[in-house]
């Protein structure tokens, strides 16, 4: 009779906790005291210096024997479906719910719960003032004469480096130590950069790195062209110091980058910025995202075409699938936008640029 119970109190007890974290998450300035700069970090920091012992990404391993895990149990409980009783089939259904809050707690203790905390643009002292069209043109030319003055360093220096994951860790770490002078939000402790197992799967998938939450691991895709990996790590590692929201980690994944002494990873974060830019000029004002595109040295364009042939190789009808989960989850997580939220980072450009963009300004 207790073991038929047990179930259930465990689901009463799961489903309390639920609702206490859940609670909690409505107070975003206690997050912000007492998890995301009080708790998380020591969490993060020891799931680093656990999974950096591994040259391999565990939270990948994780994941698979979740998945083979939950596989067998429906396999063994489809076996075994003609010699279940009357209160099985309200039992197995509540075993498989404390599973899910099991995984829901977790995941929100060890990192899910930064999902809830204050804005970090605020944090840094970024406005968040809307520009109109003519003001984001400006910055998009901004953006393309920069672009185009980093290509040019680094083509003297030769080849673009294909960096190693340890090579990216280390340069990434040193970029953020040089932020974490400037501001604590990017203190970065006990660094943790890991190739993902499958490159060709997770760029089925349409994905160039992502954050193993259970392991507290930056995962990057290798297979990306080498000009995007040092953005794409500098992104992931703000995830791993609990900046939640896409849009934020591309803020701080930016400010990161572009503030290396490595020219290769100003590049590629002024690349990435500026794809986002020209994007948003694209939808808004196509014939000034042509005056801009046509501003491009050749070099930049074939960087665009690179990458654009590299996702047309491997995408197929997966990354659609894969895009509309990922969009849902973000919503889940707060980010009413979707994967929308990733263009909120043009905004945080136009506040921190404008000063310089209103010298280039021509007078009307």
């Amino acid at each position: 009779m207790i073991y038929r119970k047990s179930p259930f109190i465990k689901l009463l007890i799961l489903l309390g906790f639920a609702f206490l974290i859940f609670l909690f998450g409505l107070f975003p300035a206690a997050i912000q005291k007492y998890y995301s700069t009080g708790f998380y970090p020591y969490i993060s920091s020891s799931l680093r210096f656990i999974s950096s012992i591994f040259p391999f990404a565990i939270g990948d391993l994780i994941y698979v024997a979740l998945i083979a895990f939950a596989i067998y149990k429906i396999v063994r409980f489809y076996k075994n479906r003609k010699q279940l009783k009357k209160q099985d089939k309200i039992i197995v259904p509540v075993q498989i719910l404390n599973s899910f809050l099991i995984l829901y707690i977790l995941f929100k203790i060890v990192w899910g719960l930064n999902y809830s905390r204050p804005g970090i643009s605020h944090e840094l002292g970024i406005g968040n003032k809307k520009y109109d069209v003519k003001e984001l043109v400006l910055l998009g030319n901004y953006f393309v004469e920069k672009t185009n003055s980093l290509k040019l360093q680094t083509v003297k220096q030769g080849i673009t480096p294909k960096y190693t994951i340890k090579e990216l860790e280390t340069k990434s770490a040193a970029a953020y130590a040089v932020m974490t002078n400037r501001n604590q939000v990017f203190s970065y402790r006990n660094p943790s950069v890991k190739a993902v197992l499958s490159p060709w799967l997770t760029s089925k998938m349409g994905i160039e790195g992502y954050y193993a939450p259970l392991s507290g691991e930056a995962n990057i895709n290798t297979n990306v062209p080498d000009f995007v990996k040092p953005y794409v790590t500098c992104h992931e590692i703000a995830h791993q110091l609990g900046v939640a929201y896409e849009d934020e980690a591309n803020l701080l994944g930016y400010l990161t980058a572009v503030n290396s002494p490595d020219v290769n990873f100003q590049y590629s974060a002024n690349y990435e910025m500026l794809r986002y830019i020209l994007f948003e000029i694209r939808m808004k004002s196509p014939e000034d995202y042509k005056t801009l595109y046509n501003k491009l040295l050749p070099q930049v364009l074939t960087d665009f075409k690179t990458e654009k042939e590299f996702w047309r190789k491997y995408n197929g009808e997966m990354f659609g699938y894969m895009d509309a989960a990922f969009d849902r989850f973000l919503k889940l997580n707060n980010q009413k936008k979707g994967i929308d939220s990733y263009q909120d980072i043009v905004i945080w450009l136009w506040n921190m640029h404008k000063k310089e963009l209103a010298v280039l300004s021509p007078k009307s």
